[in-house]
């Protein structure tokens, strides 16, 4: 849990980031972890092509009233988190909010590794999904055609983990519960984009 001081500095910068517009080229939506304002890069076509096809895949395989979505802040106050995931499953319902919408209704959250900062997905994201209580986190990278599917959060110890993980390449079909991604719709980042 979070200390005093560190509530108040978060409570500063979602402050700060609700008033915020960053300058181009970065994302209009900023992210929240460790005690940092996170700006992105804004997305590049093949990053939300591959988002987009991600999302249409899974609308028509879910239970009424759950959405794939490609919009959405997620936050956890507490624990001094606002993240933006690239594609979310969840309740339609959990969406009927004015403000971000918790965590802990996800049942998936996909990241479409940016070429400007892969660490915010596979270091930081991977870290504080499971903590959450994020079920299903799928890292899908354009840069080397590669995925990995985490799920199974530990809750033992002091801070909850993902203790199952399995890689795919893209042209696999990746299970993840009832639902199936096809990876071999998504697109690569052009060769040498790094």
């Amino acid at each position: 849990m979070m200390t005093a001081v560190q509530r108040e500095i978060y409570r500063h910068l979602r402050d700060f980031a609700a008033h915020f517009t960053p300058p181009p080229p970065f994302s209009p939506h900023v992210e929240i972890s460790e005690g940092q304002i996170i700006m992105m890069m804004s997305p590049a076509g093949r990053h939300d092509l591959a988002a987009l096809r991600i999302e249409r895949q899974l609308q028509p395989q879910l239970a009424d009233g759950i959405v794939a979505t490609t919009s959405g802040d997620i936050e956890e106050a507490d624990l001094g988190q606002l993240r933006r995931p690239d594609v979310l499953v969840l309740p339609e319902a959990a969406m009927d909010t004015d403000d971000a919408i918790s965590p802990r209704a996800l049942q998936l959250a996909v990241e479409i590794v940016s070429t400007s900062n892969p660490e915010n997905d596979y270091e930081s994201k991977l870290h504080h999904y499971p903590r959450l209580g994020i079920p299903h986190y799928l890292i899908v990278d354009p840069r080397n055609g590669t995925c990995v599917h985490y799920w199974a959060i530990s809750e033992g110890g002091e801070t909850p983990a993902y203790e199952a993980r399995v890689p795919y390449r893209f042209g696999d079909k990746i299970p993840i519960g009832d639902w199936i991604i096809d990876t071999s719709e998504l697109p690569r980042y052009e060769q040498g984009v790094q």
